[in-house]
């Protein structure tokens, strides 16, 4: 039996959304890399690195990893569907590969503190049961998650001195359900089937932009302005802008890559999102070494632009080299067997 997903097979376009989220975590990793130690030397806010700082703030803070979850639920429903339509069992295999990634992630930890693996994995049981839901099931539960968690944030910066009320705000307002609802919003657009007839939804995509574009420039300038005041809410207010933020930057790129020719000058990205659990894993190590390489004990946001940039290259030449010999990433494999056993093997 033949597991493994042919090109043909393939999305195009998520694997270079797949490959831009990795580029923009990049730029939150990077920093955390390199541990600050109490007492030693301290990154540099001044001057351009406050405004690169603020703008990464802005446009890349949480709405990335947003992006990566969004596709985890995609790929969740393509992987348990595949699965169903082989007479497997979906939802078992499905925790099968998440007990996988979460032991691949405990691992990572070791490696990278800031490992979102295990995380991912942990969460990822919670859309088992939404495998066999109607689509407006699905989306009734999602707006009613996004309800709660908007209103919970909103709870903690406008009324924090609310001690009743704060612990139910942070439980409902943290990231960790944020993560829940790009997981949700991924496997409810790929079972809609949307991802592979974007133009025929185009106006529910445009009302999606409509909505979300204001939201986006709002709350994009109120970090701007607190950042600047140096404001205690200000990751909350990041927080935020998440959802209304990461859904118009999703929108925007698959009407994008809709264009054949962009798909194509963007194809060398899409390589590195084809094998993303192996060029997330690599990140931590390749970063930590120019890190080393350039003698720094601490990271400022002007070097994080610039070790990002070096990373993705990297990355984007390794990956382009690695396919035109092998069909599948090196921890794809592992991961794959580790969900199959010997089944993973083609049979040829």
């Amino acid at each position: 039996m033949n597991l493994s997903v042919t090109q043909k097979e393939r999305i195009v376009s998520l694997d270079i959304i797949r490959g831009l989220a990795l580029f923009g975590i990049l730029f939150i990793n990077v920093a955390a890399y390199q541990l600050i130690v109490e007492g030693g030397p301290m990154p540099d806010y001044s001057g351009i690195n406050g405004i690169i700082n603020t703008l990464i703030d802005i446009f890349i803070e949480k709405k990335f990893f947003s992006i990566f979850s969004f596709l985890f639920g995609v790929g969740f429903y393509i992987f348990a569907s595949r699965a169903e339509a082989r007479g497997d069992k979906p939802r078992w295999r499905f925790a099968r590969r998440l007990l996988a990634l979460l032991l691949i992630g405990i691992v990572h930890i070791f490696v990278f503190w800031g490992s979102i693996l295990a995380f991912y994995a942990l969460i990822g049981f919670l859309l088992i049961p939404f495998y066999n839901a109607k689509i407006s099931t699905i989306s009734k539960w999602l707006f009613a998650i996004i309800t709660v968690h908007v209103l919970c944030i909103i709870g903690q910066i406008f009324l924090p001195n609310q001690e009743a009320f704060l612990t139910v705000f942070g439980l409902l307002g943290n990231d960790a359900v944020a993560i829940f609802i790009m997981f949700l919003t991924g496997f409810l657009v790929a079972k809609a089937d949307w991802i592979s007839h974007v133009s025929e939804y185009s106006k529910q995509i445009k009302w999606i932009q409509f909505v979300t574009f204001p939201l986006f420039v709002g709350i994009s300038l109120w970090i701007w302005f607190a950042s600047q005041g140096e404001t205690e809410n200000l990751k909350l207010i990041i927080g935020l802008g998440v959802i209304p933020t990461t859904y118009f930057y999703l929108t925007c790129l698959f009407v994008m890559l809709e264009n054949k020719k962009i798909t194509k000058l963007l194809q060398p990205i899409g390589r590195v999102g084809q094998m993303a659990f192996t060029n997330y894993l690599s990140q931590s190590f390749i970063g930590l070494a120019i890190i080393s390489l350039m003698g720094l004990e601490v990271v400022s946001p002007s070097d994080v632009v610039i070790i990002a940039i070096l990373i993705f290259v990297i990355q984007i030449i390794f990956s382009v080299i690695w396919f035109k010999f092998f069909k599948m990433g090196p921890f794809e494999k592992v991961w794959r067997f580790m969900t199959y056993g010997r089944k993973a093997v083609p049979n040829k």
